[in-house]
């Protein structure tokens, strides 16, 4: 039997991963939101029929056992480790929370339940796409070894559908490119490569800091562009531009894998490659249709696409197995769990600094809660590199 489920959040990404799940057979039994109002409305919407702002009425409610954490940055952690300290499974939106000391709380308490699926929201390691670049990579096609990974997302404009100021225009609450963005290409990296970042170097800026709607004394400071390289520990380069600063553009996405002999593209959910002084060949067309009811939405195809393939392997890992009831990790062993969110916010804690200080940044994986006079040591630190 499939688990009701618990949404923490109203935003555009719940908005189309409601019916997704219900597609699939899962029941939603409870929504969370900030204000009761946004809560009502958004259960209204999505005929959902419980409703609160209190975050305990989701988590304890009897036929809850799958929460998803779809809200702001700052309640992951929170959220996060009460749902596996009572017994619920757990799929949290990226990043894992503000900082590694967030990350870190999480992975600890994944640690400690086990048995509990506790998942991290990179929908693109299901892309399949992707999924047939990552199979291309450990069949040799590049016929020797990769030398770069080059990547360009643009993205539109982030804030032209902002209503009013909330923590998606807030960087220090986990908004923009870098967070938003960024997040997913790290972890697509390791992915594909299995290898991870020994250093970074990464430039981090805000363009937009006012539109019609952000104006007067607020101000927008989440980054709307940002460009970084990831040395891997293989010594691969890694090079990143996430450009949101175009207004009215659509979603683009190029992936491209290089050898001394050919590459791997993919662009938006084709995958293309070239070998030797062949000519460039398709190696998979993006042709299959959703086929779960989608409303409109803002979010890339590739996105949805992938959510949905995530979706779908949740539910196969729920499924009754040898005709007892119960359930198997299998299905989503190649999502990202807490452990990868870890490592995607040392590596998005090194980009931000290695764009205070115009320099290259080795990369340092927490391991233990930092002591409070060190974290208070830090931001006087931080603060005085950005007020130089």
């Amino acid at each position: 039997m499939l688990p009701g489920i618990g949404v923490f959040g109203t935003g555009p990404v719940v908005k189309v991963l409601v019916p997704l799940l219900r597609e699939n057979g899962f029941k939603i039994e409870a929504i969370w939101s900030r204000t009761l109002q946004e809560a009502q409305e958004a259960a209204k919407t999505l005929n959902i029929p419980f409703f609160t702002n209190k975050i305990d009425d989701v988590l304890l409610k009897k036929d809850v056992d799958l929460i998803f954490v779809l809200c702001s940055p700052n309640l992951h952690a929170q959220i996060s480790v009460k749902a596996l300290g009572i017994g619920k499974h757990v799929v949290c939106d990226k990043p894992a929370g503000l900082n590694q000391a967030d990350a870190l709380k999480m992975v600890r308490a994944g640690q400690y339940y086990p048995s509990l699926i506790s998942l991290i929201n990179h929908s693109f390691r299901f892309l399949p796409a992707f999924v047939q670049l990552k199979k291309k990579l450990e069949e040799n096609y590049l016929g020797s070894p990769m030398t770069l990974i080059d990547i360009r997302i643009q993205t539109g404009s982030l804030f032209t559908e902002v209503d009013c100021f909330d923590w998606k225009c807030d960087g220090m609450m986990g908004g923009g490119t870098l967070n938003l963005v960024g997040s997913h290409i790290i972890d697509l990296v390791t992915f594909l490569t299995g290898e991870r970042a020994v250093r970074v170097h990464g430039v981090v800026r805000t363009f937009t800091k006012h539109t019609d709607t952000v104006k007067g004394i607020r101000q927008i400071t989440a980054p709307d562009f940002c460009a970084f390289q990831m040395e891997l520990a293989n010594e691969v380069l890694v090079t990143v531009s996430i450009n949101s600063h175009t207004i009215g553009s659509t979603f683009q996405q190029e992936v491209t894998v290089c050898s001394s002999t050919g590459h791997l593209a993919v662009r938006n959910g084709d995958l293309f490659g070239r070998k030797d002084k062949n000519t460039e060949e398709v190696i998979y067309l993006d042709v299959e249709d959703l086929k779960c009811p989608v409303p409109n939405s803002t979010l890339p195809k590739t996105f949805i696409k992938g959510l949905c393939k995530m979706v779908a392997a949740l539910r196969e890992a729920f499924l009754p197995v040898n005709d007892q009831a119960g359930w198997i990790k299998e299905p989503v062993s190649s999502a990202a769990n807490f452990e990868d969110g870890l490592y995607v916010q040392a590596v998005l804690g090194a980009i931000k600094q290695s764009s205070q200080t115009r320099q290259w940044v080795k990369l340092s994986i927490m391991t233990e809660q930092p002591d409070k006079n060190e974290l208070l040591s830090a931001v006087v630190r931080r603060t005085a590199i950005s007020m130089s």
